[in-house]
């Protein structure tokens, strides 16, 4: 398909979203008018927060998505900079692990996305999970400070895999080479994006009409069945009708979406374990109305590598 055709479903998509969200900004609009009566509601402000946060998350993807291939890889480092900052500014860690942190935001992540960059797969894929893994404890090791150093030592390593590693499979989906989809890969990561968000967003609103039962009321005491099999269903529904976007047909588009979907409930409750571990709410205050980077990417996190791995495993010659 030629890059105009891209360009097309690309604008396609955009302006679909871009509907959804002056629909959302409207409703918001009327419950803050005929609710709230323009006084302060928590549930109805939190929501037009919310939609707000999501116009500028919007812009943004859709600037870098201009910008193609640099822009995208230059979105996703900044992400994971800031994502990675957030992890280490809640875990323990001592003087000891200075030169341990120097390298993993100033070497590791900047290596990470050069080998992206230059589509080195057999690196990349290895290169914070084998090195990374291995160098981290050793520098940690030469600060001489043993002091609960196990814990020091997983902590640095579970953020750059968390928030760099995981991370960096959404703009490596731009070096799959996809029989007869050349040139259109930003779109695997429209669909991603969409499908995982969108399972957030229809599992909150299934929750707030429907939830009764809670999943895991220790870790996310919002998370409820009801919630959690309206939303995943209505995602994967979202999948199927996206199938026209994608290399899949309809019934592999379902599938997809139901498999990233699932990833990213569990990924939300793992890092809300981690967030109940470290006594907070939100990673951070960075988004309004959804919390830190963290907190709006922990689905993409666990959905994003399987995500890539099952295309390349089976997409890709």
């Amino acid at each position: 398909m030629n890059t105009s055709s891209s360009l097309h479903i690309t604008l396609l998509l955009f302006g679909g979203v871009f509907a959804v969200l002056v629909l959302a900004s409207t409703i918001g609009g009327l419950l803050k008018w005929r609710i709230a009566g323009g006084n302060p509601h928590a549930v109805i402000d939190n929501l037009n927060a919310r939609v707000n946060a999501w116009w500028i998350m919007v812009a943004v993807i859709g600037l870098a998505f201009v910008f193609g291939k640099r822009g995208v890889i230059a979105l996703f480092f900044l992400i994971s900079f800031h994502a990675l900052r957030e992890f280490m500014t809640l875990t323990y860690t001592r003087r000891g692990d200075h030169w341990a942190l120097v390298a993993a935001f100033y070497i590791c992540l900047p290596v990470q996305y050069a080998l992206i960059w230059v589509e080195w797969y057999g690196l990349y894929s290895i290169f914070i999970p084998v090195y990374a893994f291995l160098l981290l404890p050793i520098l940690a090791a030469f600060g001489g400070d043993t002091t609960r150093f196990l814990e020091r030592a997983a902590k640095v390593q579970w953020g750059l895999m968390i928030s760099v590693f995981c991370i960096s499979h959404v703009p490596a989906l731009l070096t799959l080479e996809i029989p007869g989809f050349e040139d259109r890969n930003l779109l695997l990561i429209a669909f991603l994006v969409i499908v995982v968000q969108g399972s957030d967003v229809l599992q909150y609103i299934w929750g707030k009409l429907l939830g009764r039962h809670k999943v895991a009321p220790e870790l996310s005491p919002s998370k409820t069945w009801e919630g959690l099999i309206g939303g995943v269903a209505s995602a994967t529904l979202l999948g199927a009708l996206l199938s026209w976007a994608t290399p899949f047909a309809m019934w592999q588009a379902a599938l997809m979406a139901l498999l990233i979907c699932l990833m990213g409930f569990l990924g939300g409750l793992v890092m809300s374990a981690i967030k109940r571990d470290r006594g907070v709410k939100d990673w951070g205050t960075m988004i309004e109305g959804h919390g830190g980077m963290l907190d709006r990417l922990d689905s993409v996190i666990f959905a994003a590598p399987i995500y890539f791995h099952v295309l390349r495993y089976y997409w890709v010659p």
